[in-house]
């Protein structure tokens, strides 16, 4: 495992301009982007964080691709965040005796324990927890939902259903079961061995899906031992009844709007979408929105109009970040993808309406110094011609205090971590930079001076803030906000200082 905390001064400039938007986009990675060179296109047309799907794919090629992503880091210089997705308990029904068969519209169609290959009236589900859990009149949904069967009565050994939606069913489609909380672990073994894995690969984000309550986190948190930061995928209605508990044990939330699409009625995810994007954002962590964005794209080199709109509402939603799945991982146009997300994101984020949208949602601070700093800091921001706030921080939490307050200026992250700088680039308005850690006032005034202008965030005359906690090094004491001015000549002193200096 490579050193999560390596200092660097970050002396050589980084192949990094900053993005010109806060907003982030994650970009999952596959057979048509784990080269090398797919990769460094893929970051120079927006990427800021990738996404190794733990669903496909062995553990040589995800060694192989998280290498050639660390490899682009050390190449443009700037922290990139990799995030492990694990594939989570997967309910599939099981084979048929000529690989499929047909279930009748209005027919009856039993899922039953017997270990036999199934035909158009019955098949196995080798899954026991589900028998004598499901009721009468509760839904199970085949196939991404293709086939929607209704319970007509359920005991120990069989499952008789009615086909509200019938079709051609194949072996071991998945199920879904929207209407009752399955009493299955989050992680399976496959699961188990692939966490492992992440872990010692250095992940900075894990992926824990199919969360349904609170407890699904605690297992995922005990087994990474302090190793990355945990991300709660939502796409069971289950888990949208304990949101509140799921966002306070977890890192940060995606909306994966996949499987929540599957179980709810469509006209109902836009609005739990909005609900979730904002309980995560009240709550402080990063809130990715994912699956389906860009969905045309895999074939066409161009998006669909309503696409569009798509991902230019959750950008005014405030999401941290948004999605690409197949887009990228497998599609024939995965670059144009993300070059197109960018514009999207760069366009409304321009909208003279979009931080008063974005807003919108009343994000009080708590009642303590460090959150009311982070208020001040957008208050000055509007008030002043400031042109970015530099955040002196160790673990990330300040930076996630002033993200929420969804600032008018770009955040500049300064921490000694490299695990912190790679966590924080899901983070909405951050430019994370790994640098030596500060002993004073004056040494951090003067490196959030200098990396501002090396970085492209501000020139001479430009007016900062800097924001940290004293005495420095001590976790959770942000205290100290102060307004500085730019005169242009910090990188001169800076490397005068060190001619100066012996050896």
């Amino acid at each position: 495992m490579q050193n999560p905390d390596m200092q660097t001064e970050n002396d050589r400039k980084p192949d990094l301009d900053p993005r010109g938007r806060k907003i982030k986009i994650l970009a999952t990675i596959g057979p048509a982007s784990r080269s090398p060179e797919m990769l460094r296109r893929l970051f120079k047309a927006g990427v800021d964080a990738f996404r190794v799907n733990m669903s496909h794919g062995d553990h040589a090629t995800h060694a192989e691709t998280i290498g050639n992503i660390r490899a682009l880091e050390r190449e443009v210089n700037h922290p990139i965040a990799i995030l492990c997705d694990l594939q989570g308990p997967k309910l599939r029904v099981g084979t048929f005796k000529d690989g499929k068969a047909v279930i009748r519209h209005s027919g009856h169609f039993t899922l039953d324990r017997r270990d036999e290959p199934g035909d158009e009236t019955r098949v196995q589900l080798p899954h026991p927890e589900l028998f004598g859990l499901l009721e009468k009149g509760q839904r199970l949904l085949i196939n991404d939902g293709k086939i929607r069967l209704k319970v007509i009565r359920a005991d120990d050994d069989e499952i008789l259903c009615s086909a509200e939606v019938g079709g051609v069913i194949s072996d071991r489609k998945g199920v879904n079961v929207p209407d009752a909380e399955v009493p299955i672990p989050a992680l399976t073994e496959k699961d188990r061995r692939d966490l492992a894995f992440a872990v010692k690969h250095d992940a900075d984000w894990i992926g824990l899906s199919f969360v349904q309550r609170p407890e699904d986190l605690a297992e995922a948190r005990k087994l990474m031992g302090g190793y990355g930061a945990l991300c709660a995928k939502i796409e069971k209605p289950m888990a949208v009844r304990r949101l509140d508990e799921i966002i306070e044990l977890s890192d940060g939330v995606m909306v994966a709007r996949g499987d929540l699409g599957v179980e709810l009625n469509p006209e109902e995810v836009p609005p739990l979408q909005k609900k979730i994007v904002n309980a995560t954002r009240n709550a402080g962590k990063p809130v990715i929105v994912a699956t389906q964005m860009l969905e045309s794209m895999i074939e066409s080199p161009a998006p669909t109009r309503a696409e569009v709109s798509d991902v230019a509402n959750a950008v005014y939603d405030g999401a941290d970040c948004v999605m690409l799945s197949a887009e990228t991982a497998a599609g024939e146009w995965p670059e144009e993808a993300v070059t197109i997300m960018d514009r999207i994101a760069v366009q409304v984020e321009r909208d003279d309406a979009y931080l008063e949208r974005v807003r919108l949602l009343d994000t009080p601070p708590d009642r303590t110094t460090a959150d009311a700093l982070s208020h001040a800091c957008m208050t000055i921001a509007d008030t002043v011609d400031i042109r970015a706030i530099t955040v002196f921080t160790g673990s990330g939490s300040t930076a996630r205090r002033v993200a929420r307050e969804r600032p008018s200026v770009p955040m500049l992250v300064l921490t000694p971590s490299q695990r912190t700088a790679r966590r924080v680039a899901l983070l909405w308005g951050a430019h994370p930079v790994a640098t030596k850690d500060i002993g004073s006032f004056e040494e951090m005034i003067a490196k959030g001076k200098r990396m501002a202008l090396r970085h492209g965030f501000g020139e001479a005359g430009n007016k900062l803030i800097a924001l940290a906690g004293v005495p420095f090094g001590t976790p959770g004491a942000t205290n100290l906000l102060h307004v500085v001015t730019l005169t242009g000549n910090e990188l001169d002193e800076y490397d005068a200082q060190r001619a100066l200096e012996p050896g």
